[in-house]
């Protein structure tokens, strides 16, 4: 590990014992960790008789691998048949540091469900695989596996309402993180995803870094939801084994850089990047977009005072209106909110 991760991280790799309050985790000394409280996750609602607004199934992505989707429907498309206008595709990526939760996890699968019924669109979320076991680019691989895997997939669901011509990625903090490479790796090789086509990005609270400390990161050393000792552990355990953090997987100004930056302008995709100045990573957003903006990418950034990290998914009235802004940039032809 490079000096610059551990010039304020309260508990390096090689110590053990429990880091905090949160995140439950105990770090061993061979380097691996332990999840000392899982987070409950929520079983699948398929069975078609049941009451429920809107249904959801597992299916295998790579056995080899562990991972999975699960997919949303809405039961109004459902009962509409295949007589309803075909629904926008988002391809959902949850957040957790890269260390932590599933696409079974509860705020997750929930916050999937009323994205369904609130925006109008088809869901399939990402379970992909978590560090420090499997570090990253693991998870941007996985990501890779579930768009592969919907261009080609026979699933009764997907082909009967998902309308395969608007697809979005989309993922909140390390999930934010993982839609924006995925994106940059489409670009790179887009023609293998027909018919898979890419409408843009959507990045709430995109969990990025570097080694040089921001305004907001100073700011909010202490942050009750994400402080900086915490940021600093969740790059130590994802990143690259001796990497440091400016390396292209978190650091901004270095993968803003990528010639598929550029290429998401020539493919015409539209992107938002959301936050708050209550989250320590604004800052980090805020230069999201400016780096998108350099290269002339069409990037709506809507930030907001107050808040906190994690906040467009837990704050009642924040996801409400997020949902709502969420919309109105899927169905907008221009992207505008």
């Amino acid at each position: 590990m490079s000096n610059h991760q551990h010039t304020t991280t309260s508990s390096s790799l090689d110590s053990t014992g429990p880091v905090s309050r949160y995140p439950p985790i105990v770090l061993n000394p061979d380097g691996t960790i332990t999840r000392v409280h899982q987070i409950p996750g929520v079983p699948a609602s398929p069975d078609p008789t049941s009451s429920a607004a809107v249904l959801s199934k597992d299916v295998p992505l790579n056995p080899q691998r562990n991972t999975f989707l699960r997919i949303f429907l809405s039961r109004q498309a459902l009962d509409h048949g295949s007589s309803t206008t075909k629904l926008p595709l988002v391809v959902y990526f949850h957040g957790g540091g890269f260390v932590l939760c599933s696409a079974s996890t509860g705020i997750f699968h929930n916050f999937c469900v009323e994205m369904a019924i609130q925006v109008g669109a088809m869901i399939v979320s990402v379970d992909y695989r978590l560090a420090p076991e499997h570090r990253l680019p693991a998870a941007y691989d996985d990501a890779m596996d579930a768009l592969h895997w919907i261009s080609t997939s026979n699933d009764e669901w997907l082909r009967r309402f998902a309308d395969f011509s608007n697809c979005f990625l989309m993922g909140i903090s390390a999930g934010a993180n993982i839609a924006y490479h995925a994106g940059l790796r489409v670009a790179a090789e887009v023609d293998d995803h027909v018919p898979l086509k890419i409408s843009g990005l959507i990045l709430q609270q995109p969990f990025f870094g570097g080694s040089e400390r921001t305004s907001s990161e100073l700011r909010l050393i202490n942050d009750q939801w994400l402080p900086l000792s915490l940021n600093d552990l969740m790059w130590e355990l994802s990143l690259p084994i001796e990497a440091d953090r400016d390396h292209e997987y978190c650091n901004l100004t270095v993968s803003g850089e990528s010639n598929f930056v550029e290429q998401l302008r020539m493919l015409g995709w539209k992107v938002m990047v959301t936050g708050c100045d209550g989250d320590p990573l604004i800052d980090r957003q805020i230069e999201l977009v400016k780096v998108l903006e350099k290269k002339c990418v069409a990037v709506i950034g809507s930030f907001h005072d107050g808040g906190y990290h994690g906040a467009q998914l837990l704050d009642s009235t924040q996801v409400k209106a997020s949902f709502a802004i969420l919309k109105n940039f899927i169905y907008s032809s221009d992207g505008r909110l």
